[in-house]
């Protein structure tokens, strides 16, 4: 083949010719996992891996968890193992996994202009239950305009990569934001409600019929079902190319703008958590001073991972009694009434690069440094 030939396919396949940062989609290996590595009882609209969401709606159960089953060159999937079977799917129930990508994100798809590209989205699937599964991508910033296609698992057991191509849709703007640009769903089951439709390549009005258009299967019918799935990407082009592996460290920083917490990662805070140390913190959290003022403590917290996508949604776990260590020149006092305190979400000041926690009860002019029992801060679109 000759030089000319084979850059003119090279270019073709990577569309403008980017070898690096193709894929759109955050931890499409499935190797973070910052709110733990095992779910049970999901419910609705439950973040599991990072950047993962369940939605729900039916009489069934399943566990989600970070799974070492994969294909060759990766080392994680997302399970979803049935363990409470639902035979009859009624009309309007479902069960999706979700993944939502960022506005500003999706810019080079030139979405409204004469130029919209197509673009592909491609993964690896694994499931026992064979059969025609369906997969929407909703267009949020232009009334929801819809695209539904479906793949199929051919083999049972077997770890298959499928691609679907979309067509860019030269009438849809997408906003240049850190709104959802893109609501992606994997159905998984589905009613007559939202299955009953056609499906399309190509941008249509939004209609619940056509949102699982083609959906044959029914995963939750049997507690030996599961689907697994990794190695997910969209990228620019009509031709899925090689995953684009990305080192764990820049996956994490990435997950991180969208959601971060106290504890080590993987282990998710709880009532009952151990303590957090402000002061020192979890994975390299800069050291910070807490002033005490007339009648309460104040903490200057650093987000302590990377900016977060929009002020952050904050939740405190444990009790509202913490311990202080007092610091008052140079000494450190012993734990008293005042070192009770009295944690105060309504005065934790939210903003993507910091928080500003408040506590009651603390002495007048001393420096201080907080333990409590942790919290999350949540962006997610």
């Amino acid at each position: 083949m000759s030089k000319a030939r084979e850059l003119a396919e090279l270019g073709a396949v990577y569309d403008s010719g980017a070898l690096s940062n193709r894929n759109l989609i955050i931890n499409g290996a499935m190797q973070v996992a910052q709110r733990g590595t095992s779910f049970t009882t999901v419910t609705d609209s439950t973040y599991t891996l990072d950047r993962f969401n369940y939605r729900k709606g039916n009489d069934g159960e399943v566990t989600i968890t970070q799974d070492s089953s994969a294909p060759d060159g990766f080392s994680n999937s997302l399970k979803i193992d049935v363990t409470t079977a639902d035979t009859s799917i009624a009309a309007s129930q479902f069960a999706i996994l979700e993944y939502n990508v960022e506005a500003q994100d999706l810019q080079r798809l030139a979405f409204g202009t004469s130029g919209a590209k197509n673009f592909t989205l491609s993964f690896y699937v694994k499931s026992n239950k064979t059969g025609t599964y369906a997969v929407n991508i909703s267009q949020t910033d232009n009334s929801s305009k819809q695209a539904t296609l479906t793949y199929t698992i051919n083999s049972a057991n077997t770890w298959e990569r499928k691609s679907l191509t979309f067509t860019g849709d030269t009438s849809g703007v997408i906003n240049d934001d850190n709104g959802i640009g893109f609501l992606m769903y994997w159905w998984l089951a589905a009613g007559s409600t939202f299955n009953s439709g056609s499906t399309s390549a190509t941008f249509q009005t939004y209609s619940n019929a056509n949102h699982a258009a083609g959906q044959a299967v029914n995963l939750l019918d049997d507690t030996s079902n599961e689907w697994l799935i990794t190695g997910i990407q969209l990228e620019v082009g009509s031709e899925a190319t090689p995953f684009e592996h990305r080192s764990f460290d820049e996956e994490f920083r990435r997950c991180s703008r969208y959601y971060q917490h106290s504890n080590s990662t993987g282990v998710k805070p709880t009532n009952g958590s151990n303590s957090t140390s402000f002061g020192t913190g979890y994975r390299a959290l800069a050291a910070v001073n807490i002033w005490g003022g007339s009648t309460a403590g104040r903490v200057w917290e650093m987000v302590r991972d990377a900016p977060m996508r929009a002020t952050p949604t904050a939740t405190k776990f444990g009790n509202d009694s913490g311990y202080f260590a007092c610091i008052s020149h140079g000494s450190t006092s012993a734990p008293n009434s005042d070192n009770t305190v009295t944690f105060h979400e309504n005065l934790m000041i939210r903003t993507e690069d910091a928080c500003f926690i408040s506590f009651d009860n603390q002495s007048s002019g001393n420096t201080v440094w907080g333990v409590m029992g942790g919290f999350e801060l949540d962006a997610e679109l």
